[in-house]
């Protein structure tokens, strides 16, 4: 009997695109580029330009005092918790901090991404418009000697107070920056789109990135930084990659 394919799994393309944890779900890919640009991935190749191994966690979960522990990590706080001297979600926060090797990292949706994805065999990396160009680049090297590897990138999102998948324009610039800078071979309709969404605005970054509803949102709570750290784009070389729990830079 043939197998049916779901028509949302972006099957026949080598280089796919979705949106959230649903998404990543359902378009399978060798490798999996994962997108929050503000801030969990951003945050992470701050991190990791720095030599810190990040381990990623759910979000409000109890169990990640004992896992930073584990690891004899720091555990990151929220941003309005943190106190002077505190590590958050905020990447101006890392950029301060001294003497941190290990840091548990938790996040509503990049972060949460990560972790869903670390035990469905795919290779995952933390992607954003600081590293974009940087991951394209390794990611090109690994489709020279594999010509069929299949790519995905999952834009993160947000979430509306009901919980629902709140798609962030800054996670699609981000995701379509990657994929832009890939080339357009292979590409599905979606990731053709993200691509095109990234150029369109390339030339205007970094104002829009302040503009948009997730910058506004950031610099209204107080963190415009975070958002200038986010437009940095192709300032990073590092490419995190996750591994047992942990994401470090590729070498």
């Amino acid at each position: 009997m043939r197998r049916v394919t779901s028509p949302y799994a972006q099957d026949g393309f080598r280089v796919g695109f979705d949106w959230g944890p649903v998404g990543a779900d359902v378009v399978a890919g060798a490798i999996v580029a994962v997108v929050d640009v503000l801030s969990f991935t951003t945050t992470v190749t701050v991190a990791t330009d720095l030599g810190i191994d990040v381990y990623p966690y759910r979000w409000r979960d109890e169990s990640a005092v004992a896992y930073a522990k584990q690891y004899d990590a720091v555990l990151a706080v929220g941003r309005s918790a943190a106190g002077p001297g505190d590590v958050s979600l905020s990447p101006a926060t890392i950029r301060q901090a001294r003497g941190i090797k290990r840091l548990v990292l938790p996040s509503p949706n990049g972060s949460t991404i990560a972790q869903q994805l670390s035990d469905s065999g795919s290779t995952v990396i933390a992607v954003s418009l600081r590293n974009r160009q940087a991951a394209a680049d390794w990611v090109n090297e690994r489709r020279a000697e594999d010509p069929e590897l299949k790519v995905v990138a999952i834009a993160a999102g947000e979430r509306w107070k009901d919980g629902s998948l709140r798609p962030a324009v800054e996670d699609l610039w981000g995701a379509g920056g990657f994929l832009s800078a890939l080339g357009r071979e292979g590409m599905s309709p979606e990731a053709r789109a993200a691509a095109a969404a990234y150029e369109d605005v390339a030339s205007a970054l970094p104002s829009v990135l302040h503009e948009c509803a997730g910058g506004r949102e950031l610099t209204q709570y107080g963190f415009p930084q975070d958002v200038a750290i986010a437009a940095e784009v192709d300032s990073s070389n590092s490419v995190p990659v996750l591994e047992a729990g942990r994401m470090t830079a590729s070498t």
